[in-house]
């Protein structure tokens, strides 16, 4: 049956708006997804917009170009955030975890909890912070600390550049998400810094919520943009007002997933040791004294 003018006007702005919130949640420019997804900048920009003329072959190029699937652009209605980490599970359970899964959902069965090891992930916007502080921290409590973009690259002996550039932003989430599976396995105590992205990937965002005691380290928009920039990691020159609407753009979209996270540890208009002791207090709030492994 077709829909009315309007109906159909509704649709192209519901889709835009899923197609911009997936792009500004992985932290992807216009300019980036044109180069990945082969369209134009104008088109992308359009079919944000609501008014593009929506070809599902071009619909299709600029979803895998984001590494997400066609059908959360053009579902129905907005899913709650549970049904992509439970999709994806299903996709690759056995029969017996599915007959679990029934059981469960139908009252029938009863599910138990583990004791969450000594295992801490700290996730937040890129300038937040997860590596230095991380680092400090599990020094000052004599944990391991580990990176996880480090254990990518080791894992795969290729840089995150050159992963990327040879299999694009799903191909680098598939190795992401399998160098954290291998984390679970790993006892701690260790403290692992994150991407600021991966809260984006539902499947991979669930399993460190699940494995881990996460805490947001969270800033204001203006510390992030300084710190990335004392890092070297953004030109000194350029658009600084451009470069600041869309980091606050990224910050937005992310704060409800970021926000999930067991604790947060405000890291704003503070030095470096403030810091420092907020993180340790939030672990060993949680965790107490932790044995170190020799």
């Amino acid at each position: 049956m077709t829909g009315t003018p309007e109906q159909e006007s509704l649709f192209l702005a519901e889709l835009g708006r899923r197609v911009r919130h997936a792009r500004t949640i992985r932290g992807l420019s216009r300019k980036v997804l044109s180069q990945s997804s082969g369209l134009s900048e104008r088109y992308i920009a359009q079919l944000e917009s609501g008014q593009g003329n929506v070809s599902i072959i071009l619909l299709r190029r600029v979803a895998n170009a984001m590494g997400v699937r066609l059908d959360d652009l053009i579902a129905g209605e907005e899913p709650s955030s549970d049904w992509y980490v439970v999709r994806d599970l299903l996709a690759t359970a056995s029969p017996e975890q599915i007959g679990l899964a029934k059981g469960i959902l139908s009252g029938k069965t009863g599910s138990g909890g583990e004791t969450l090891q000594p295992r801490v992930a700290v996730v937040g916007l890129r300038g937040a912070g997860k590596s230095t502080l991380g680092r400090r921290v599990a020094d000052r409590l004599g944990w391991s600390f580990v990176e996880l973009n480090a254990e990518i690259e080791r894992e795969n002996a290729l840089s995150v550049k050159e992963i990327f550039a040879i299999y694009g932003q799903e191909g680098y989430r598939r190795l992401e998400q399998a160098a954290l599976r291998r984390l679970t396995e790993r006892p701690g105590p260790f403290v692992l810094a994150t991407s600021g992205g991966i809260v984006a990937e539902p499947l991979t965002y669930d399993l460190l919520l699940q494995a881990f005691f996460t805490i947001w380290l969270r800033a204001k928009p203006e510390e992030h943009m300084q710190r990335v920039r004392d890092q070297g990691e953004l030109p000194i020159t350029g658009d600084h007002a451009s470069a600041m609407q869309e980091l606050r753009a990224v910050l937005l979209s992310r704060e409800p997933l970021y926000a999930r996270a067991s604790a947060v540890v405000d890291t704003s208009d503070v030095g470096i040791d403030v810091m420092v002791d907020r993180l340790a207090d939030a672990i060993e709030a949680r965790f107490g004294q932790v044995e170190t492994t020799s």
